[in-house]
């Protein structure tokens, strides 16, 4: 049986980890997500990945980062990481690992993950979503992970959820990420998303709520996956929340009755996504 490496890039830490194409995670580790140029953050990231690899003989390197990027993950924008700017992940780690590489958006990743050996297995039609420092997501109808003209398909962070609110990274107002992500309520509050009080929590879980709606409504699906810190930190009264707006707003014969439910991969959903990235690259999922 192969082992991947995943990598898992986010606002706040990268991850990297093994993973065996049975979708056990073997080892991982950790590192802040803090660099103010490029080649510095780049640098932190091979020595996490040097330090996970060791001796170890992997098969593939997948990896999960923010966008938006280019098709395939050659270059990458991640809004959360401003030294990132085009920069060319996929060849640079292919370079620095020797394996082949396969880029794509982490929650797309996410998706892959928990439709896998998650919350969203045997589903054919469902929304995954990571809340965390930034709002991801990432859609599969009839089994296949929508890709998008330029692989950057369920940016449902960028729904707009309150017209005249808060300025986005993106360019926009109001957007799901401006008003629910750990960055927008640390901005707001002055605290901590995890430090947030019970008009917060149930706040961004009815945004979340509103925007899956959305999805249900146009896409014709019943299930939200949700993962990342805020939500799953946030626990029950975020997701009671959540699925009181979606029950209000998703009223349609197809869309009425769907659920919004925790990711069932927990702090694992990251790697076990950014290695199914791997493995499908590969075509052996």
């Amino acid at each position: 049986m192969g082992t991947a490496l995943a990598v898992d890039i986010g606002g706040t830490k990268l991850a990297a980890g093994l993973v065996t194409e049975a979708g056990e995670v073997l080892a991982s580790a950790s590192v802040p997500c803090r660099a103010d140029d490029a080649e510095g953050l780049f640098a932190v990231l091979v020595d996490l990945v040097a330090g996970v690899v060791g001796d170890h003989a992997v098969a593939v390197c997948g990896v999960g980062c923010g966008g938006p990027m280019t098709a395939g993950g050659e270059t990458v924008s991640p809004l959360n990481i401003p030294a990132w700017r085009d920069f060319p992940l996929r060849a640079r780690l292919a370079g620095a690992t020797g394996v082949a590489t396969f880029v794509d958006n982490d929650a797309k990743a996410l998706a892959l993950g928990e439709g896998w050996k998650g919350a969203a297995g045997g589903e054919r039609d469902f929304v995954a979503m990571v809340v965390s420092t930034g709002v991801g997501g990432g859609v599969v109808l009839g089994g296949r992970l929508l890709e998008g003209a330029t692989g950057n398909a369920g940016h449902i962070g960028h729904l707009c959820v309150e017209p005249e609110g808060r300025q986005c990274a993106c360019g926009a107002r109001g957007c799901l990420e401006a008003e629910a992500s750990g960055t927008a309520i640390a901005a707001v509050t002055g605290r901590p998303a995890a430090e947030a009080g019970p008009e917060v929590v149930a706040r961004t879980g009815r945004l979340v709520g509103r925007a899956v709606a959305s999805v249900a409504n146009l896409l014709d699906l019943r299930l939200a996956v949700v993962a990342g810190s805020v939500a799953l930190g946030f626990g029950a009264a975020f997701f009671a929340a959540a699925q009181a707006e979606l029950d209000a707003r998703a009223c349609l014969s197809f869309s009425a009755g769907a659920r919004v439910v925790p990711a069932g991969l927990g702090a694992a959903g990251p790697l076990v996504g950014a290695a199914a990235v791997g493995w499908r690259g590969l075509g052996r999922r």
